[in-house]
């Protein structure tokens, strides 16, 4: 798997936990980069439907982002049911 900018001098999910907090997460390999990557998809695709991009254009724009993830997938991210 492609790395998603998940490392320990960068916090992508600073909105949620510290900047400290994340690093010692990190450090200590308890960091589910997969959940993360999810998460900013998510995100992404909320942000990008906000500002009216329909939502196939939504779904290309990310997979320019990520080019190791096909439509479908995408898809299922963004559309799955979060516990």
């Amino acid at each position: 798997m492609e790395n998603i900018n998940v490392n320990e001098n960068k916090n992508p999910i600073s909105e949620l936990i510290s900047d400290d907090v994340y690093t010692l997460l990190s450090s200590q390999g308890l960091i589910d980069e997969k959940s993360i990557r999810d998460y900013i998809i998510r995100r992404k695709f909320t942000s990008l439907r906000a500002n009216n991009v329909n939502t196939t254009e939504a779904i290309e724009s990310i997979r320019i982002e990520y080019p190791y993830l096909q439509f479908d997938t995408i898809r299922k991210i963004v559309y799955q049911q979060r516990n």
